[in-house]
Order: structure tokens, then sequence, then C-alpha cells
């Protein structure tokens, strides 16, 4: 099999990697699917993602529907901006997703000001509505993203805060005190101000799903794409110990489109939704992130 049989035929897929006929070698996918490279017959390499084999029932076995899809529609929307490097969607089957394979390298103070200029074209390439024409999910959660003609405060306290605060509620993961905290912040969303048209954002760009590459350009993957607030994307760059130069990236995204009056300060809240996933998805180990940056939003 060769890249050029697997654009024609790339519903064989599962069966050539079924009979090993494609060498395939583990690669670290993150913390959800399995990930391997595959060499092709060409020379070609791709990365691919599958839903794990934890054993059990047929159902642990099962990505959840539309879940490779949903990821195939977000990179192909992100890459038709034609902004910021994103890998092409080669395969996209319910239990598989194979993108072309870009080659790692590292982080450069060059690199990162280049993608804060392509990181300010793809948000102005722009969305016709906040959400997305195709069901959402962050990590293994579902998201919600029912196109909406509400302005941003309204869309994301309802569609990107509440729900994962209620599921972190639910699990557990956060006490009366951190729930109270979120919600004053979601009671007084419209006090934040910089409500914006929605942008065509990454939707869940914490430093790893940026890939820095030997070509010396940095590449988003893993999206959670949808239209939504620039300041979010910028927002979870700084998370978990912020991307490399950031300060260089954010300097160039302003020189090319300029964020609005008080971006710095509502960081905390676009945060927010990013760290509620974390305590939804894997508990109360990220409460205190919760806590602080919801008392920090308080702050504003």
């Amino acid at each position: 099999m060769d890249l050029a049989y697997l654009r024609a035929h790339p519903q064989h897929l599962p069966t050539f990697l079924t009979h090993q006929r494609i060498r395939e070698t583990p690669v670290s996918g993150g913390d959800i699917c399995a990930a391997a490279r595959l060499t092709l017959d060409d020379g070609s390499s791709l990365f691919t993602k599958t839903w794990p084999d934890a054993g059990g029932t047929d159902a642990s076995r099962t990505a959840p529907e539309g879940f490779f899809a949903t990821e195939a529609a977000g990179l192909d929307w992100l890459r038709s901006a034609g902004a910021v490097p994103v890998p092409e969607v080669i395969v996209a089957l319910p239990g598989l997703l194979a993108l072309e394979w870009i080659e790692p390298g590292s982080a450069t103070p060059e690199a990162a000001a280049r993608l804060g200029r392509e990181l300010a074209a793809l948000h102005r390439a722009g969305s016709s509505a906040f959400g997305a024409d195709w069901p959402g999910f962050i990590g293994r959660l579902p998201q919600d993203n029912t196109p909406s003609a509400d302005p941003w405060p309204v869309w994301f306290a309802e569609h990107r805060l509440a729900p994962y605060l209620r599921l972190s509620a639910d699990n557990g993961a956060l006490t009366a005190t951190e729930v109270a905290l979120v919600e004053r912040v979601i009671a007084q969303i419209d006090q934040y101000g910089g409500a914006e048209p929605p942008a065509r954002i990454h939707g869940d760009l914490w430093p790893g799903n940026v890939l820095w590459a030997t070509d010396g350009r940095a590449w988003l993957v893993d999206p959670a794409a949808h239209g939504g607030h620039r300041e979010t994307d910028l927002a979870q760059l700084a998370l978990f110990g912020g991307a490399p130069h950031l300060d260089r990236l954010l300097a160039a995204y302003q020189e090319v489109w300029p964020l609005a009056e008080g971006w710095s300060v509502r960081v905390s809240v676009h945060q927010l939704h990013l760290l509620l996933v974390h305590t939804a998805s894997f508990g109360s180990s990220y409460r205190e992130a919760v806590r602080a940056t919801a008392t920090s939003a308080l702050q504003v």
C-alpha cells in the first residue's frame, strides 16, 4: 500500500493493519487514543489514532459515535483557512484517523512569532456562528457545538462553562466552594467585556497541542475546533506551564490583529473552560487550579 492507493481506498487501511501489511510503530498519542506511525511502501509516513482496546465490553473498545469524524472535520476546517499549519486528514473512519506525519522538532523564538502571526490570520478567518456544524468533543467528553447567534458572553457561559461545572460537581471533583466561585463568574459574565464576533479557533489549544516541527513551524493538532472567542485560544496557550516563547508569540499576534482592551485581565475567564473540562475528566487533582482561576476572574 502506498499513499496514492490509500487516498483512493481509505476504507482498506484497517484490513492492511489487521494483516500486518504495513509497518506500524507505536508513538505517544496523549491520554486518550493509541497512536502509531505507519510507514507505507513508498516511504510515506502517517500518524494514526485509534480508540484503545481496553478489553471488557464492546462498548469500552469503541470510540464514541462521531469521535474521529469530529476531529477530522475540525482539522479540515482549520486547514481550509490557509493560515496555520494543520496536518492533512488522509483517512477518517469510525474507529481510526490517519493524518500526514509531521516530524517533531524544537520550539524556537522565530517559530513562536510565526505562530502568533498565523493564529491571528486563522482567527480572522471567522465562523458563521459560535459553535460548529458538527458535534463536538473535547478530550473524551462531548461538547455542545450547536450553532448559536447568542452574544459571546451568554454562549460561553451556557455552552462552555456551565456543562463542565455540573459534571465536575456531580463527580465530586469540585466542592461547594469552587462551585459557588464559578457560579459567580457565570452570573457576572456580561461584566467582563471583550465580546466579539465568532473567530475560527482551535478550542483546545493547551501547549501540548502545538507540535513544533523540524520544518521550523508550529503545527496545530488535536483540535476541538469551533467558532469561539479568539482570546480563548491565547489564554489556553498560557496553561500548564505555558507554550515556549509565549511572549514572542503574543507580541507577533498583536502586530497582526491587536487584541481588545482588557484582554490580559480576561485570561482567567477564558481558562476556566479548559480547567473545568479537566476536573470533569480527571477529577479533583485540578480542583485548586479551578479555585485559583475562578478567584482571579472575580477580581477583574
